[in-house]
């Protein structure tokens, strides 16, 4: 083998070795944050409340809607629920430490009406992203 064989093979098995010690010293949770976002598309609006909040994201027609609480922890009455207009609203209620939802509706060009809840505080959009 020729010399500038072995230095192409030790050069590019010493930049295998130090890709896999890079790797190995980021651990598991690098790089996951674009994967936090429980509903696809992008973030079109927030709609805060006293004990909470609803995000909304929009991708391709679809509307999905997740309610956040404000302090999470102990478990307590959470919702959140999205109405296309001319459409049955889609909800999601129950006992969470953290969020509600997510929930999603097919709103095309429609406008949305999303409701929440975290505890005794609630929010109520009126007719929205019309």
């Amino acid at each position: 083998m020729s010399n500038a064989r072995i230095r192409r093979s030790l050069a590019a098995g010493a930049a295998a070795l130090v890709a896999a010690v890079l790797l190995a010293l980021a651990g598991p949770g690098v790089g996951t944050a674009a994967a936090a976002a429980p509903c696809p598309g992008h973030k079109v609006r927030t709609l805060a409340f006293s004990t909470g909040k609803i995000v909304l994201y929009k991708k391709r027609g679809y509307v999905c809607a997740v309610t956040y609480a404000k302090r999470p922890g102990a478990r307590k009455t959470m919702s959140v629920s999205v109405q296309a207009r001319g459409s049955r609203p889609v909800r999601d209620k129950g006992r969470y430490t953290r969020l509600a939802g997510p929930v999603k509706v097919h709103s095309g060009h429609r406008c949305v009406w999303v409701k929440g809840s975290v505890g005794a505080g609630s929010i109520s959009s009126g007719w929205i992203l019309c």
